[in-house]
């Protein structure tokens, strides 16, 4: 009975440990994506940068599995190319040792030096919840959820690993692990197989190292029985991150997942000839029963990943000659992809885990749907001018692709959503939530006025001069409001972002003048039914058209200064109490309506030359 509550303690523990480096990974993700974001698109073709960065990443995240699935992702994108991706993947390689160095502060005794008593893991898990727990429910700063889940993930993780060896301790003296560990020894290929088996059901070569250093802890592991362990963990590792990378993935990014593959075979393969024949030189004869330690281990499995980056990175090249020829181009029936699809590809899943990179990809393609929407605006009003089919055409066709990038931009926002914690990460999201909707509605706009244009061409109608000209005005004052937009949302202009109001407001006046003076056309007869309904159709249009670059730069505005609520601002400015709104709004009205009166003006006098 006491072999099974040392089992269930030795398994909650382990449990401990697996979720306080869960919390402490999602924390440090969190708090870093931004950084991440930055650094990650600005990989050279330099292959010595990207292993740099690899390593820097994933010692920052805490997690090889999670650099190489963002990589993978970003490949995916076209952000970057998979040859800029395998110096990362050695890297991440690298990285994931730090862990186990981090792990080592176990050797600690209590004998040490008084300073280094503070660094044992029986000191800095008590602190590290106590600061976690105060973070959390007692502190109120901008990144205090992020930090304290840091540090609550670290507690729980030194916590775990306590219990496990004081467990391992207990069960040692019972003379369990003798046997088993012996075992191993006498049989590299069950120790590689093993390592193999624990990594890939952790799905964690950090946490199954840490396993491993814990197990330490009975005095009872030998050399011989652990490095065919710790090796065989990397190619556990590498089978469950390439299974994540090819889940809906392109060729380019599953190709990622394969190279990792690949690069780990080879170490693995690399590390056993080389133990093999050191061995069989007589070089290893002190170490190899020689009884190992946390620091032993976690010193064992840096060198490893560090001899075998510096030994197979001039294969780098082949491992990329190797991944294309397993894994093939898709080939399409059109002979190439839409414009769009890199950009649709960018929504990977693999970067839920990193909010910054994850909201990048939904930005790109909104920036994309607005500027298919603002190009159909612009052939939309040549088609009321002259229509021309092939142009009607492709106007549909960029329809269809906005409204295809809107229905997956808002699965990806919904889905994403649950991953989120910070607040300006969910600020930004609830931003994009609006835009999804504004920036297919102004495609919507578009289409409609496309549409009246082919009705017109169909029954044989056209505007008169007077209201070609009427239009020219609005599609010159609406291009100006779709600059402002633009400017607004690419770069959180808030100068440009308030401009759009003033002229929104102006759209509206001019709207009303323009439909009043086509009534007076109608009832005088200058104007047929026909033409009348199209051009009221328009009018109606462009209005909304405004409106959606209205609520655009509105979301900029609480975006930017998150105290003004929206409401509060429209009300403001149109209760005339911000007097910079006041005079632009001024200024824009006389400068339409100067060239409203100019065209009416001309107009006349063109009757009574007649």
């Amino acid at each position: 009975m006491t072999i099974i509550f040392n089992l269930l303690s030795l398994l909650g523990g382990l449990a401990m440990f697996l979720y306080g480096m869960r919390l402490m990974g999602d924390g440090l993700k969190e708090g870093s994506s931004g950084a991440l974001k930055v650094v990650m698109e600005k990989v050279t073709n330099n292959p010595v940068k990207a292993f740099l960065l690899g390593l820097g990443v994933t010692a920052l995240i805490q997690s090889s599995t999670a650099t190489i699935v963002i990589t993978s992702g970003l490949v995916g994108a076209g952000i970057i190319t998979l040859r800029q991706s395998l110096g990362i993947i050695v890297g991440a390689n690298v990285g994931t040792t730090v862990t186990g160095q981090i792990i080592r502060l176990l050797d600690i005794s209590s004998d040490s030096a008084a300073w280094l008593q503070i660094f044992r893991p029986s000191t800095l898990a008590p602190l590290a919840l106590i600061v976690g727990v105060v973070l959390l429910m007692g502190v109120s700063f901008r990144n205090a959820k992020t930090v304290g889940h840091i540090a609550l993930g670290f507690g729980i993780l030194f916590s775990g690993l306590l219990n496990m060896t004081a467990s391992v301790d207990t069960l040692s003296d019972m003379g369990i692990f003798e046997s088993l560990f012996a075992s191993l020894g006498d049989n590299p290929v069950l120790g590689y197989l093993t390592g193999a088996g624990v990594s890939f059901v952790l799905q964690s070569s950090s946490a199954a190292i840490g396993i491993l250093q814990a197990f330490s802890a009975s005095g009872q592991l030998q050399f011989n029985a652990i490095y065919a362990v710790i090796v065989g963990i990397y190619l556990g590792d590498c089978v469950t991150t390439a299974i994540v990378c090819s889940i809906g993935a392109r060729p380019e990014a599953r190709r990622v997942g394969v190279v990792n593959i690949l690069f780990n075979l080879s170490k693995s393969a690399l590390v056993l000839a080389a133990v093999a024949l050191l061995r069989y030189l007589g070089v290893l004869d002190g170490l190899w029963e020689r009884v190992v330690n946390s620091g032993t281990i976690a010193n064992t499995n840096t060198v490893f990943n560090l001899g075998c980056a510096i030994c197979l990175f001039p294969l780098l090249p082949s491992y990329e000659t190797l991944s294309r020829r397993i894994i093939r181009d898709k080939q399409t029936e059109t002979g190439g992809e839409n414009s769009y699809a890199d950009k649709l590809e960018a929504l990977s899943p693999a970067f839920y885990d990193t909010p910054a990179l994850a909201l990048r990809s939904c930005y790109d393609l909104l920036l994309a749907m607005f500027y298919a929407a603002c190009a159909n605006i612009r052939r939309a009003f040549r088609l009321l001018r002259q229509f021309d089919a092939a142009q009607m055409k492709l106007v549909s066709a960029e329809e269809d692709e906005i409204d295809r990038m809107a229905d997956r931009l808002g699965n990806y926002l919904v889905t994403l959503s649950s991953h989120l914690s910070a607040e300006l990460h969910i600020s930004i999201l609830n931003q994009y939530h609006k835009l999804v909707t504004e920036f297919e509605r102004l495609g919507d706009h578009a289409m409609n006025i496309a549409e009246t244009g082919r009705d017109m061409a169909d029954k044989q109608v056209c505007f008169s001069e007077q209201a070609l000209g009427e239009l020219e005005i609005l599609e010159d004052l609406i291009e100006r409001i779709l600059r402002y937009t633009e400017q607004a949302f690419k770069t959180r202009d808030l100068s440009s972002a308030r401009h759009i109001e003033p002229l929104e407001q102006v759209v509206d006046d001019v709207v009303y003048a323009f439909r009043e003076e086509h009534l007076a056309r109608l009832r005088s007869g200058a104007c047929s039914v026909d033409a009348g309904t199209s051009y009221m159709n328009v009018l109606a249009d462009v209005e909304r058209i405004s409106d959606v670059c209205s609520n655009v730069g509105v979301s900029v505005v609480a975006r930017v200064s998150p105290s003004q609520r929206a409401h509060d601002y429209i009300s403001l400015l149109h209760a005339g109490h911000d007097e910079r709104f006041n005079r632009e709004y001024r200024a824009a009205h006389e400068e339409y309506f100067r060239r409203i009166g100019n065209l009416t003006a001309a107009g006349q006098g063109s009757e009574a030359a007649d």
